[in-house]
């Protein structure tokens, strides 16, 4: 499948849009706490001591912010000029020529400039201390003739760069080294954990995401990859971020596995006061489900790469946010004070829930994020873009902090981005297994929601449910228990009347009030 790009919120701003500042209510279950994401037990070894590292990254970073932002940009020849989407793919990295040769764990590509990728970026090896620069080089590139019959232009290098690179390891098949992750265009990246397949992008910063002036991008300008010992499970790589608002200096501890884990180290230094900025931002594609299947004629059940939000707020609620398809962009905002997680998340594993042979939705992986100091207070924002196909990213999700990062300051953020199939539930608490919605039968003005709970924890005595909406009505709420499918459905009816948009709740409590699942929310828009 191609590339997507994120499709810029501004322009869908354009067309019209909807912006909503949702504060959800906590609702605690006794004695409880969110869980750590998976692996959150798990410490990266203690570097040896060394004259590079984040520290130097750091001032790097405190001194370009002193500066005047200018954006690096090559010019590309040769045969990295006016490249079709196919001819790029068909210039890959030879293996021979890996940094790491040798290296039994770990093992790197560098990835060629050309089609969309045009900004050059800055690639050192960190040997015993020392960064070791590693200078675009065509030779360590191979290019498949059926796509440059005629060979390769090479003369000519002009001020290009490598646009970024990719990290190998033995994660699914012994003696065979797996892509794991890959850091290319803008400060994107993305990671995949044993059994699952590329699919949604982690960044390194969000900047006016939504914002009606238009989104910022940073760059990822420069790498430092610290080569990893033999024994080593772990791989430390350093980067700078630059922009016109914001310098930073970011550390990735990266732990490929059954959950490849993200340890992430952030110092930004703002040229300007910030706000409307998104720390550990997520970035992913929601085309249609059976929760939200707008004027979709596909014969697949589902297209996405995320179906939900999942949050585990600072006061122990536990929150599941379906994604819709919208006519317009919409925003919303999840208020919290020093939230425990949160994540976009492919609940959906099975290949019937998509039957796309192609894309295979149900290997992509999900994405939790979970703070390792107090972030304070703010809000965990969802950006939902309308889309009409499944190749641009289209949804967002980050954390904004209430108040600005302040200019002529550093701001320093540490967090946990685990990539797996789903991320860890330690909660005693049912999840949202899924969610369908479509045309009332009993109504035309009204619509039918079905939201199916994991039935296991109802086995003796049924719940009761609390449906409420912003606007409306909810008619005919009831639960049924369908033990073939390990589910307790919760149906009922929503009547929006002139309502245009709805935030729509719900969640089972015991007869006494003890909330006994997650809360499930979703936006409906007309």
């Amino acid at each position: 499948m191609k590339r997507r790009q994120f499709l810029n919120a501004a322009t869908a701003l354009a067309a019209g849009g909807s912006f909503a500042a949702v504060p959800v209510q906590a609702q605690t279950p006794a004695d409880q706490s969110a869980p750590p994401p998976p692996g959150a037990g798990d410490t990266p070894p203690a570097p040896a001591p060394t004259v590079f590292g984040f520290e130097e990254v750091a001032a790097l970073a405190a001194e370009r912010a002193t500066r005047v932002y200018e954006q690096p940009v090559a010019d590309l020849v040769g045969s990295f000029a006016n490249l079709t989407y196919d001819q790029y793919r068909a210039i890959r990295f030879r293996r021979d020529r890996d940094p790491f040769a040798g290296n039994p764990r770990f093992g790197m590509d560098l990835l060629p400039p050309g089609s969309i990728f045009y900004e050059p970026v800055n690639i050192s090896v960190v040997r015993d201390g020392v960064p070791h620069r590693l200078d675009f080089d065509p030779s360590m590139l191979e290019f498949d003739p059926s796509q440059f019959p005629d060979g390769a232009d090479l003369q000519n290098k002009g001020n290009m760069g490598w646009s970024g690179f990719r990290m190998r390891t033995i994660l699914n098949r012994p003696g065979v080294m797996d892509e794991f992750l890959v850091f290319q265009g803008a400060t994107y990246f993305r990671a995949v954990a044993r059994g699952t397949i590329y699919g949604l992008s982690a960044r390194g910063l969000a900047i006016k995401t939504g914002s009606p002036d238009g989104e910022e991008f940073p760059l990822f300008t420069d790498f430092w990859i610290q080569e990893p010992s033999d024994g080593s499970e772990w791989v430390r790589i350093y980067a700078l971020l630059d922009s016109k608002s914001v310098a930073g200096a970011y550390q990735f501890d990266i732990n490929p596995g059954a959950v490849s884990m993200v340890r992430v180290r952030v110092a930004l230094f703002p040229r300007v006061d910030l706000q409307n900025t998104g720390l550990a931002p997520l970035t992913s594609m929601f085309w249609f489900s059976p929760a939200s299947r707008r004027q979709v004629d596909d014969y697949r059940p589902a297209v996405h790469d995320s179906d939900g939000v999942q949050m585990h707020t600072g006061a122990g609620q536990a929150l599941w946010r379906t994604l819709g398809a919208h006519k317009t962009l919409q925003i919303s905002s999840f208020v919290d004070n020093n939230p425990r997680g949160f994540g976009l998340i492919q609940r959906k594993r099975d290949f019937d829930d998509y039957q796309d042979s192609e894309a295979l939705y149900h290997l992509r992986p999900s994405a939790w994020i979970q703070p390792e100091e107090n972030w304070g207070e703010g809000e965990v924002r969802l950006v939902e873009i309308p889309v009409e196909n499944e190749f641009n990213d289209n949804i967002v999700t980050c954390w904004v902090p209430k108040e600005p990062l302040v200019r002529d300051k550093r701001h320093e953020f540490r967090y946990r981005l685990g990539f797996a199939p789903l991320p860890a539930n330690d909660l005693p608490l049912a999840r949202v297994v899924q969610v369908r919605s479509g045309r009332s039968v009993n109504s035309q003005a009204a619509r039918s929601f079905i939201v199916d709970f994991d039935l296991s924890l109802f086995a003796d005595t049924l719940p009761e449910s609390k449906v409420t909406t912003s606007a409306g009505n909810i008619a005919h709420a009831y639960l049924k228990p369908l033990p073939h499918q390990g589910v307790l459905r919760l149906a009922f009816e929503f009547e929006p009347g002139d309502a245009t948009l709805a935030e729509l709740q719900a969640v089972l409590t015991s007869p006494e009030g003890v909330v006994l699942s997650e809360t499930w929310l979703a936006r409906w828009t007309a």
